[in-house]
C-alpha cells in the first residue's frame, strides 16, 4: 500500500503591488514515490517539489536548498519563495495548515507498534 497524505488549504500570492492573492493549493506526500519530498501544488498544475526536512526546518528558522527558500513570518505565517529564471515567486501559509500537514506525515511514518501503543488501536 502507498502512503499518499493530502492537505488542501489556501496560500497568499505575494506580489510587488500591496495586494495579495489567495489560491487553493494541495500539499501532497506520496511516501511510494519519494519519502523525502513534498509537493504544493497551485491551481493549473504548477508544482513545486523540496525536502520535506528544508520544510520542518524553515518552520523553525530560515532555510533555503537551491531555488526554495522558506522562513517563519511571525507565530502564525510561513513563506516559501521560489526562485527561477522567469524571477521569484512567493507565498505564504498559515502555520496551522503546515503543521498538520507534517503532523500526518509522521504519524504515518511511525512504525506500526508505536503507533498501536499511542492509539491504544
Amino acid at each position: 500500500m502507498s502512503l499518499v497524505i493530502e492537505e488542501h488549504t489556501e496560500a497568499r500570492l505575494i506580489t510587488e503591488a500591496t495586494d495579495t492573492f489567495a489560491v487553493p493549493v494541495d500539499l501532497r506526500y506520496d511516501a511510494a514515490s519519494d519519502p523525502r519530498i513534498v509537493h504544493v501544488t497551485f491551481p493549473g498544475g504548477t508544482d513545486w517539489a523540496f525536502g520535506r526536512d528544508l520544510l520542518e526546518g524553515g518552520m523553525r528558522s530560515p532555510a533555503s536548498r537551491g531555488p526554495i527558500r522558506i522562513w517563519p513570518c511571525g507565530r502564525a505565517q510561513l513563506v516559501v519563495e521560489k526562485h527561477s529564471a522567469d524571477g521569484v515567486e512567493v507565498v505564504q501559509f498559515d502555520n496551522a495548515s503546515m503543521n498538520r500537514f507534517l503532523h500526518r506525515i509522521h504519524d504515518e511514518n511511525r512504525p506500526e507498534a508505536v503507533r498501536t501503543l499511542t492509539t491504544g488501536a
